[in-house]
């Protein structure tokens, strides 16, 4: 692995005195002042140059830029903030996920943050989030590294969505060197991602974890939309035959990888909007899981691992500058960051119909979900609310042998300022409104438990979702699980029958009935924290033993 210490330090020229009209720009704007230089809307060969003269990256084989994230190689919920004040009092979740910082913390957090930037080289990159020009919010993203800004560039929508006069919405400053004091600052550590509804900022100090980059706009989109009608979704979507299909699921269930799927057009792998005119991509660009990449099952993500594309945390070969998308020897979070445009055929710009279907992915390594099931729209609310999966040893440190049940809320918990259950409201609404059908899809293990049974094969788990979408399914006789009441199919093209009955596939069905009636429990009480819900909302819960 290449030894990143022993890199040539030598940095690049100075692109933009910081006397300049941009440089005044962001004295006027954002209080930034003494800049060295500023590097204003690079271009990505021009940042490549940058980052690798300035020692923050090395240029792989075949042309992408790997960066190293350093302490941090996924993201720091627990070091998000929400700035608490007038207008977020009474309408942001306030709690675990959504902790409050005074307006006295932010403002010497936010001053002690421009000091730092002093003397510094900054990189700018002005974008948009949200490809529908009614929607579209105009991002400024400041960064210390030329990494971070192509980061940027390559994930939020470079091109003007019909507003090219329209000021700064909201900017990011990231100063990943930058280290918070918890007792000055209020922080729970020297990593702070704090949001400021108010002042239309967000402050990312002490991670170079480019993901908190892309949500932390996507934070501030599920606050904004919902007031102008539009639902924000952790999901991706793709256009094709049957329609538009969105895929929610949390990571490691395969939203990405069903999503760019051959013989259908992606519209966004992560975030999307839907208002009343249909479905819209926040993004410009995908931020793929790489590890264990392979061409044979990911043949659209490998394509894009090209000149342009950031890859995070993928070992290198020190001589060859080979990829090894195999090792985890870093971290098992890997991720490759690439404009959308790099996946053949993906939807430009990304606006959709209204979805025909919704899949829900599960990674349930019980071993009790179906492969695929149909749900109601109220099953859909519930489902949506509880967002279930389950981890086990190898896809996080510090986990045990045996699986962990995992619910976020709306699959995107860590991203919803406001009460999970605004969201689901919407999302009923809308399914209602637009006929959507929802289905299940177990992408975890079937014929026993995590250890014991075996995974469903993706390519069942594809056919499955290409029967869903060309129809296929509509009129075969369905029967209702005995403990979540979900509709299971009988049969599925490409699908060996006996795999769609989870029960039939365990050595002992007493062990299963026990699992499933688990599991429910799980949901039930995961679902207490939601206090006083739609009656229909918990009718369409698991059964309680």
């Amino acid at each position: 692995m290449i030894n990143w210490r022993q890199l040539n330090p030598t940095r690049g020229r100075l692109m933009r005195d910081a006397s300049s009209r941009q440089g005044r720009c962001l004295i006027q704007e954002h209080g930034l002042r003494n800049l060295r230089a500023v590097y204003w809307n690079l271009g990505p060969a021009r940042l490549i140059e940058e980052a690798v003269r300035r020692c923050e990256a090395v240029i792989a084989e075949g042309g992408p830029l790997v960066a190293r994230t350093g302490r941090f190689t996924g993201r720091s919920p627990k070091d998000k903030f929400i700035v608490r004040e007038a207008g977020t009092e009474n309408t942001v979740d306030w709690g675990p996920v959504n902790q409050p910082l005074s307006e006295e913390q932010f403002e010497g957090l936010y001053q002690e943050v421009l000091g730092y930037f002093q003397g510094k080289e900054v990189f700018v990159q002005d974008s948009f989030a949200g490809a529908d020009p009614s929607y579209a919010l105009r991002v400024r993203v400041v960064t210390e590294d030329a990494w971070h800004s192509l980061f940027a560039r390559q994930l939020f929508i470079r091109a003007d969505p019909g507003a090219a006069d329209r000021a700064t919405e909201f900017t990011v400053l990231c100063a990943p060197g930058f280290h918070a004091d918890p007792e000055r600052h209020g922080t729970r550590s020297e990593t702070a991602i704090v949001i400021n509804f108010q002042r239309r900022l967000v402050l990312i100090a002490g991670t170079s974890y480019a993901g908190e980059i892309k949500k932390s706009i996507f934070t501030v989109l599920n606050y904004l939309l919902p007031s102008r009608g539009v639902l924000p979704m952790h999901c991706s979507a793709n256009t094709g035959p049957g329609g538009v299909a969105l895929f929610f699921g949390l990571s490691g269930t395969g939203k990405t990888t069903l999503s760019a799927a051959p013989g259908r057009q992606l519209i966004g792998d992560d975030e999307h909007g839907w208002s009343d005119r249909g479905v819209f991509n926040f993004e410009g660009g995908c931020y793929a899981k790489c590890i264990r990449l392979s061409k044979e099952k990911e043949p659209q993500i490998w394509n894009a691992i090209r000149f342009g594309t950031v890859l995070e945390n993928v070992v290198v070969d020190p001589e060859t500058r080979a990829l090894d998308f195999a090792s985890d020897e870093i971290t098992e979070n890997t991720r490759a960051a690439y404009p959308i445009d790099f996946i053949d055929g993906a939807v430009i710009p990304g606006i959709g119909s209204h979805p025909s279907h919704i899949l829900f992915l599960t990674a349930d390594a019980f071993g009790v979900l179906p492969p695929i099931s149909r749900l109601s729209t109220e099953q859909a609310m519930y489902h949506y609310l509880s967002g279930y999966t389950a981890k086990v040893a190898g896809t996080e440190r510090g986990l045990g042998k045996e699986p962990q049940a995992t619910f976020s809320s709306c699959f995107g918990e860590p991203f919803l300022p406001r009460h999970p259950t605004e969201y689901a409201r919407m999302l009923g609404e809308k399914m209602r409104t637009h006929s959507v059908k929802c289905w299940l899809v177990n992408t975890g293990w079937v014929g026993g438990a995590y250890g014991v049974g075996q995974r469903v094969k993706l390519e069942y788990t594809r056919a499955m979702v290409d029967a869903v979408l060309q129809g296929k399914l509509n009129d075969v006789p369905m029967k209702p699980h005995p403990v979540f009441g979900v509709l299971v199919p009988e049969r599925c093209p490409g699908v060996p029958s006996e795999l769609l009955n989870p029960r039939s596939q365990w050595s002992n069905p007493d062990e299963y009935d026990r699992a499933a009636w688990d599991l429910a429990g799980r949901f039930r009480k995961n679902f207490e924290k939601f206090g006083d819900v739609a009656h229909e909302i918990l009718e369409a819960a698991p059964l309680a033993r």
